[in-house]
């Protein structure tokens, strides 16, 4: 055993709980300012072309930054990664609570913050994704990644509260000036108290260029059947996720009535959710086999996709919106468990820059084929569509052999 893995060992209960306190702190700042976009476009604009618009401007940065980071998450310190990237994003959000408060609002300029958020995002989650398995011991993860989507639920569960409530009282800048605040709390507790070594790659001398280095990232996902199959359904389920994860908020308006409250109701209902979830996938820790739990909660999803296409009354809908949020935490976990557990450490990076270059790629493709549709057709016929092919991806998924061969859990490791 290494000194790093005593080290590990030793102190990782401190490092986690450091790591996770401070990526809480950034994300309730981010989670503000997203909602305080989102819905000021949504409740001046009414347009599902627009909300595509937005999307789009949120997500293309993070594909084409995804498989870069993933490249520098290898072969530099993740830790310095993830503060760059966060003084990134509170350095743009100062820039753009000034100019709001200059008097010069225009809406294209919460799409430019949208995409210089989505840089950030592209170098961060790579980074965040390789971290864990360095300061988490390997039959920690369930329960680590668990405890994870706990928390990130609990600020998806308060901030759309605390945002409407803001703008009810205050303009959108102060919600701006919160979110530089978080950042520069969660720069700070990772630069003078979060103390890991850097990993092993990082501290060689670099012999290949970033080119090189992606194409052996791109070669090592080719050798590995499971990898390719994987991102395959991911790829395609994102893609069908689209509609339920960005037109809701519009369908609300129109077949239910505008108002804030309505809104907030269906993040809190989806919050909810993910916390229930959370808890239940960091106490349960999912089937032994990784890919059935996916497989169940991908159910679940497509399922409750297509109860919110047919029902009527709005706290029906709030409910099937709660079970949908239960569902995220038990597909997300495994997945990033299954990627830490089954993929060497130096391809780490790599791997997590490719799946969120899919992630970030499949559902802006999703809104570009749905969003204009939904301004011809009724959002909820989308629904029930995406829903019911969802639900046939998930049993194919679940039937793969060779998935479910990668799912089986690992041997007990012996201290």
């Amino acid at each position: 055993m290494t000194m790093n893995s005593l080290d590990i060992k030793g102190n990782w209960k401190r490092n986690i709980i450091l790591f996770l306190g401070s990526q809480t702190i950034s994300l309730f700042g981010s989670s503000l300012v997203q909602f305080a976009m989102m819905w000021y476009i949504t409740l001046t604009t009414e347009s599902g072309m627009m909300m595509t618009l937005y999307i789009i401007c949120g997500f293309i940065p993070t594909f084409i930054l995804s498989p870069i980071a993933g490249v520098w998450a290898d072969r530099y310190n993740r830790k310095t990664l993830i503060i760059l990237s966060d003084g990134l994003i509170a350095t743009a959000t100062l820039i753009l609570a000034i100019v709001f408060m200059m008097g010069y609002d225009a809406t294209w300029l919460l799409f430019v913050m949208a995409a210089i958020r989505a840089m950030g995002t592209g170098i961060q989650t790579p980074a965040v994704g390789a971290i864990l398995p360095q300061i988490v011991p390997k039959d920690k993860l369930i329960k680590v990644n668990g405890i994870n989507g706990s928390l990130q639920a609990v600020i998806m569960f308060i901030s759309p509260i605390i945002s409407a409530a803001l703008l009810t009282m205050a303009s959108i800048e102060m919600i701006f000036f919160i979110d530089v605040v978080t950042a520069a709390l969660a720069i700070f507790t990772l630069l003078i108290y979060f103390k890991i070594p850097v990993h092993k790659k990082a501290v060689e001398k670099q012999t290949t260029s970033y080119f090189d280095d992606l194409k052996q990232g791109l070669t090592y996902i080719h050798n590995h059947d499971f990898l390719k199959k994987f991102f395959l359904f991911f790829a395609v389920f994102f893609v069908l996720m689209a509609p339920a994860a960005f037109l809701t908020p519009l369908q609300v308006i129109r077949s239910f009535g505008n108002g804030v409250w309505r809104l907030t109701a269906i993040e809190i209902a989806f919050s909810i959710g993910m916390m229930v979830g959370g808890g239940i996938i960091a106490s349960w820790g999912g089937f032994r086999n990784k890919v059935h739990t996916m497989m169940f909660s991908s159910l679940i999803m497509g399922a409750c996709t297509f109860a919110l296409g047919v029902v009527p009354v709005f706290w029906i809908y709030l409910i099937f919106m709660a079970i949908f949020g239960v569902a995220m935490p038990m597909f997300n976990t495994p997945i990033n468990v299954l990627l830490q557990e089954k993929v060497d450490e130096n391809y780490m990076g790599r791997v997590f820059g490719i799946i969120g270059m899919i992630s970030t790629s499949m559902m802006p493709i999703g809104m570009l084929i749905f969003g204009p549709i939904a301004d011809v057709i009724q959002i909820e016929w989308l629904l029930v569509g995406t829903g019911l092919f969802m639900l046939l991806l998930s049993i194919f998924f679940g039937q793969n052999k060779v998935l479910i061969e990668a799912g089986k859990p690992l041997l007990k490791e012996v201290d």
